[in-house]
Parts: C-alpha cells; sequence; structure tokens
C-alpha cells in the first residue's frame, strides 16, 4: 500500500518552512537581508498546489461569488440610474401633461365664460329690445288710439254741423212750405 502523504499537513509544513524562513531575514529597521524572493515565489506556489482542490475551488468560487455580487451591484447601480432617469422623464412628461390640460381646462373656461356672458348679454339685449318693441307698441297703439278718437270726434262734430245744416235745411223748407200750404189752402 503506498502512503499518501496529507495535502493538509504537506501545506501546514510549507507554511512553516515559509516562515522561518521569513524569520531568519536579518532586519535592520524597514530594511530586511537574506531575503529570497524566488524562493518565496517558489514557496508560495509550492503551497497553493499542495492546497486541496475543494480549499482551490472554494476559492475559485469565491472569486467568483465576489465577480457576481460586482456585477449585479453595477447592474443593479445602472438599473436604479435607469429607473431614477426613466421616473425622472415620465415625472416631467406628466408634469407637461398635466400643465398643457390645465391650460387647455383653463382655455375652455375662459371660453365658457365668453359664450355665457355673450350668452347673457345677448339675452339682456333681446329683452330690452322685446321691452323696448312692446312700449313703442303701445305708444303707437296709444297714438292711434288718440287719433282715431280725433278723427272720430273730428268727424262728430262735421257730422254736427252736417246734422245742424240739415235740421236748418229741413227747418227752412218746412218754414216755407207750410206757408205755401197755407197760400195753397187759402
Amino acid at each position: 500500500m503506498a502512503y499518501r502523504i496529507d495535502p493538509a499537513t504537506d501545506v501546514l509544513a510549507l507554511i512553516e518552512s515559509l516562515n522561518q524562513e521569513i524569520l531568519s531575514v536579518k532586519h535592520l529597521g524597514p530594511v530586511a537581508f537574506g531575503f529570497r524572493p524566488d524562493h518565496f515565489s517558489m514557496s508560495l506556489q509550492q503551497i497553493r498546489t499542495c492546497l486541496p482542490r475543494e480549499v482551490r475551488e472554494q476559492a475559485s468560487m469565491a472569486r467568483e461569488r465576489e465577480r457576481i455580487i460586482t456585477d449585479a451591484q453595477a447592474e443593479s447601480d445602472a438599473l436604479l440610474d435607469f429607473a431614477r432617469k426613466e421616473a425622472s422623464r415620465l415625472v416631467e412628461e406628466a408634469t407637461a401633461e398635466a400643465e398643457r390640460l390645465r391650460q387647455q381646462a383653463q382655455l375652455e373656461r375662459d371660453q365658457m365664460l365668453a359664450q355665457s356672458e355673450i350668452l347673457k348679454i345677448a339675452k339682456a339685449q333681446v329683452a330690452e329690445m322685446k321691452q323696448d318693441a312692446e312700449r313703442e307698441a303701445k305708444e303707437m297703439r296709444r297714438g292711434a288710439d288718440r287719433y282715431a278718437f280725433d278723427t272720430l270726434h273730428n268727424l262728430e262734430d262735421v257730422v254736427a254741423k252736417v246734422l245742424q245744416t240739415i235740421e236748418r235745411g229741413k227747418s227752412s223748407i218746412e218754414t216755407e212750405e207750410v206757408p205755401r200750404e197755407r197760400v195753397r189752402l187759402g
């Protein structure tokens, strides 16, 4: 049976070896002496290689999750920006439409008021003209009645004079005839 080394143990051993290497480096303040970057890089690569597949997949999944979250956040921001712009556009359109409708209603109201005023004025003028016509008709009737009365009165005077003349004529004829008759009788 082949003896297999546990990858987790290998990783831990590599990490410990890397730690010892870092600790063995001499420091003078922030400057380090004896640090070998190529050896450090190779040790990190060995650690990565020794990591179990699940850990690498988990890391890959974590990166993918971060990418998805970043993409989702960017898409969310873009959608939110679009929604705000669309909402702003819709509000502007609705405001413009409301203003147009308000102006149209104002115009129609003004027209109706004007028509109503014109109608009131026309009705008042018609009523005034009717009253004037009735007044003139009454005056004309009174004038005609007065004229007829005056004419009849004048006619009555003329007829009375004619009757008087007739009566005088008749009287005159009667008085002349009576002596003639007396003359004839006598």
